[in-house]
């Protein structure tokens, strides 16, 4: 074997596209990928290499200029990318979440206006679902749209934008009572509205404003915000789907293709983990000998591969079951708690076999230790997985009579 996670009954196409990709982030991202990281800086030279090799469309049809590929593509993409560096996956993550929103959900305009410009990369996405007080329930929204017209006014804060000052099209989850009597459930009297805004800080249209960066512990680079609506007047035909009451679905869908993402993520952080403590314990020299001889460091190596390739598998298997239509929320639930529980634990194995220099800001995999965190949490918690895969499990294995 000569790489880990490997994937079989690929096309020639998308050899292609992983071996074009590879090489890019070995080029253009592992060398400057640490620098930037310490710096907070954005990566635009890289972003603009992305647009380049097309990556922005690469879900989109044709027909929108995309390049049509599979979710499966997609995910090897990503998991590549975030082996060079994760932030780098994240800005291209939500923007393809968007344009997934689009493309299964928007109206034949929608679709028209917005797909041709996403997959130039010309306009870039954002999704914005939580809430400084939500947390994992979706239900509790409190912003609020409310028809005036042929416009809605939308009011309310949201929380944890990837991409909220660098995106110019964001699709945001609000309550909208119109058409909903009371006493309807929580999720059938939500809409996505499809947000158009200037890139940058402040007040970025009139009623919408994106404070600045949240300061965070990993995840460097790309900007993570606040989004504050206060009177944004937004046209009726920006309701993504041109129906209100049907956005939580729509999120829904948008988040379940977004676990694959993120396990995807989880993969490639895992594989370059594991890629710096093989090598690093080849070099290390302890009593007279490399510490890869020594049967611990062979214990803990053989448990990070076996953990890498075990959670590329299930990776793999859930962006399939959704290329073939069928549902997969509880592959995509099982992919995301397999490969960020496991991309933790590699990360930390490869941090012990550093050593002291572990700690060290010199060494890549002290960026790693502190980014695998937020796989913990993005597009759900490990608890929010287990309640998906747990329900799920009971329909599958219900029993008669």
């Amino acid at each position: 074997m000569a790489r880990l996670a490997q994937t079989a009954g690929l096309t020639d196409v998308q050899q292609e596209i992983l071996k074009t990709v590879r090489e890019f982030v070995d080029k253009e991202i592992i060398p400057v990928a640490t620098e930037l990281e310490h710096r907070d800086e954005y990566p635009q030279q890289i972003v603009d290499g992305l647009k380049e090799l097309g990556l922005f469309g690469l879900m989109i049809p044709e027909e929108y200029g995309g390049l049509g590929e599979s979710l499966l593509t997609y995910a090897l993409c990503v998991e590549e990318i975030a082996r060079g560096w994760m932030s780098v996956s994240g800005i291209i993550n939500t923007h393809f979440i968007v344009a997934y929103m689009l493309k299964q959900h928007g109206t034949q305009e929608q679709k028209e206006y917005f797909l041709p410009r996403m997959a130039a990369g010309e306009t870039r996405g954002a999704f914005s679902m939580s809430e400084p007080g939500l947390g994992s329930d979706v239900s509790a929204i409190t912003s609020k749209a409310v028809k005036d017209g042929e416009e809605y006014v939308l009011n309310g804060q949201k929380m944890w934008l990837t991409n909220g000052g660098t995106s110019t099209l964001v699709a945001v989850l609000v309550r909208s009572d119109e058409g909903h009597p009371e006493g309807t459930a929580p999720h059938k009297s939500m809409t996505t509205f499809l947000v158009e805004k200037e890139p940058g800080f402040g007040e970025v249209r009139p009623g919408l404003t994106i404070p600045g960066k949240i300061d965070k512990m990993g995840y460097k680079g790309v900007d993570t915000t606040e989004l504050i609506m206060d009177g944004l007047r937004i046209p009726a035909n920006r309701v993504l789907g041109g129906t209100t009451g049907r956005g939580f679905y729509q999120m829904m869908d948008g988040v379940e293709v977004g676990r694959v993402n993120v396990a995807a993520r989880g993969c490639g952080v895992a594989q370059r983990a594991f890629e710096l403590g093989v090598s690093y314990a080849q070099q290390r020299h302890t009593f007279g000998k490399p510490i890869a001889q020594h049967q611990a460091i062979q214990f803990k190596l053989a448990e990070m591969a076996t953990k890498v390739e075990a959670a590329h598998a299930m990776m793999v298997n859930a962006a399939r079951k959704k290329d073939s239509g069928e549902r997969n929320d509880l592959e995509a639930g099982m992919a995301k708690y397999l490969a960020s529980e496991y991309c933790k634990e590699v990360v930390e194995d490869a941090f012990r076999i550093h050593g002291g220099y572990g700690f060290s800001k010199e060494y890549e995999i002290e960026r790693l230790y502190r980014e695998a965190p937020m796989l913990l949490i993005g597009e759900g918690t490990a608890e929010i997985q287990k309640m998906i895969i747990g329900r799920r499990l009971l329909e599958e294995y219900r029993l008669q009579g």
